[in-house]
């Protein structure tokens, strides 16, 4: 039987390596084509790729079969649930890979993309560009077909002219995007969550009525050289999202 392969990681020794393993795998599970294997690795196989213990891998797993992403069976193996119902809670987290994961399991229709001028409210981070590269994306629940939220990217051209639509219109996140197909090194991302009343459009694009209360986020994402490179607002409707913050202890 083939065996599903997820993506790799760097992990960052400052964050809990379960809570990295198990958003990474989390990841690659929403994010995988329709014709993946079902089948995972074994516990000591994914120890061995995440390049952590089988004590850890057994951690992130729980995770995940918590949330009924996947199912363990004792001498059969551990499994992708194919119907389950994806989570969706906003949450504010610690890695690059953990924000792949939220923007994952969902399907994208690029709605439109190519270069446009900077809007005032963003020339502070791109200082020096009069245009930048914008993209447009509307993502629906992959069973309901519901539009759950829309999204508007802003990326620096010279960025923007290493990325392929197409990768967009196949559902990868622009984080994703960004860092594996682009070749950005990704320093930091700052998040900025706040309750918006829906405008025309945004109430059109998730067909919610007029003023209805929509979460937005802003992201701004940083290379290592400290200049922001995509700058992304996601309106998310309110009825099908909430936000919560996890704090973990400093181990010590």
């Amino acid at each position: 039987m083939s065996v599903f392969a997820p993506d790799s990681l760097v992990l960052n020794r400052k964050l809990p390596l379960w809570y990295q393993v198990s958003q990474s795998l989390r990841a690659s599970i929403l994010g995988r084509a329709p014709d993946a294997p079902l089948r995972l690795p074994t516990e000591e196989g994914l120890a061995e790729h995440y390049g952590v213990s089988v004590l850890t891998m057994r951690q992130a797993l729980r995770e995940l079969e918590g949330e009924g992403l996947i199912s363990r069976h004792r001498r059969r193996g551990t499994f992708i649930e194919p119907g389950a119902r994806r989570e969706r809670t906003v949450r504010l987290l610690g890695s690059v890979d953990a924000i792949v994961a939220q923007q994952s399991g969902e399907e994208t229709t690029l709605l439109g993309h190519g270069s446009q001028p900077v809007p005032a409210e963003y020339a502070g981070h791109f200082p020096g560009l009069d245009e930048a590269t914008g993209f447009r994306r509307l993502r629906r629940d992959r069973e309901s077909g519901e539009p759950v939220n829309w999204a508007e990217n802003l990326v620096r051209p010279d960025v923007a002219a290493r990325i392929d639509p197409g990768l967009l219109e196949r559902g990868w996140p622009m984080t994703k995007v960004l860092r594996d197909a682009a070749g950005v090194r990704i320093s930091r991302i700052t998040d900025t969550l706040e309750a918006r009343l829906a405008d025309p459009e945004t109430s059109r694009l998730l067909e919610v009525p007029l003023l209805s209360p929509i979460l937005h986020y802003t992201g701004v994402t940083l290379d290592d050289r400290g200049r922001a490179v995509d700058v992304v607002r996601i309106h998310y409707r309110g009825d099908r999202f909430s936000f919560s913050v996890t704090v973990e202890a400093a181990p010590e």
